[in-house]
């Protein structure tokens, strides 16, 4: 939850995977592919399933090479030299594109589910490492050129997160691009609408292991961000903020 009141949050309807999968009517298979998918028909779900039979799950060099082959028909793009590892979920695949020289590593989502978003574009150079999260709730994500995403982290946006080039995200961090609703203390949090004003991160920041970046701020080039600090108000460019709220400390220049 941001306290940065010069960020306006618009109200985001983001259905639930649950009421998606359970609601009456719509056969099982079309649930299904509108979940996973993104793409109406039986040809866009065998693709689909016949990719990641055969790939998904493979490991060793066999694996990687098949998912290297294999992927790149499900994806909106794909440049030379994408590296796939084991147990990589992609969900709206079509809304991925990736640009050369990539990694994803073992065990990571890129989910760019939503109706109406652009979805998920990675830049070249860019590292995502094992156990990372992507996730779209009909928001955007960019990565751009030479991003490095640690392990274990997670990117959510339900309107917009920018990541830019030459960006170094450590372990266990943690960008939220989207915040709850919760005006009406009659009703449960989950029960009210998500709101989403975005986040941006410069190029060159360096947001430290187990750091948190809530809804509306902007990390400024260059700028850090210390290990485990939650940032609810932007940082500005060269600055070093740390702390439980976060604030700035000094200036690299």
């Amino acid at each position: 939850m941001s306290t940065d009141g010069s960020e306006s949050r618009a109200t985001r309807d983001i259905p639930r995977a649950q009421d998606q999968l359970f609601r009456e009517g719509g056969g099982a298979r079309a649930k299904y592919s509108a979940l996973i998918v993104g793409k109406p028909g039986w040809g866009a779900l065998l693709k689909y399933e016949l990719v990641v039979l055969y790939s998904q799950v493979l490991p060793g060099a066999l694996g990687l090479a098949l998912r290297k082959t294999l992927y790149p028909l499900l994806l909106g793009s794909c440049g030379k030299n994408v590296v796939f590892g084991q147990n990589v979920v992609l969900r709206h695949p079509h809304k991925i594109h990736i640009g050369d020289n990539v990694v994803v590593d073992d065990n990571c989502l890129l989910d760019a589910k939503g109706e109406s978003n652009r979805g998920i574009r990675i830049g070249s150079g860019v590292f995502v490492g094992r156990n990372s999260i992507l996730s779209c709730k009909n928001g955007d994500i960019e990565l751009a050129d030479g991003a490095n995403i640690g392990f274990n982290c997670e990117v959510f946006s339900a309107s917009r997160v920018t990541i830019g080039a030459g960006v170094l995200m450590a372990a266990y961090s943690y960008i939220v691009g989207g915040d709850h609703d919760f005006s009406d203390p009659s009703a449960s949090v989950l029960a009210q609408p998500r709101t989403s004003a975005g986040v941006d991160v410069g190029a060159g920041a360096w947001i430290g292991a187990g750091a948190k970046i809530l809804d509306g701020v902007t990390i400024g080039e260059r700028a850090i961000v210390g290990a485990a600090a939650v940032v609810r108000e932007s940082v500005p460019p060269l600055a070093v903020s740390v702390g439980i709220p976060a604030r700035v400390v000094s200036h690299r220049g």
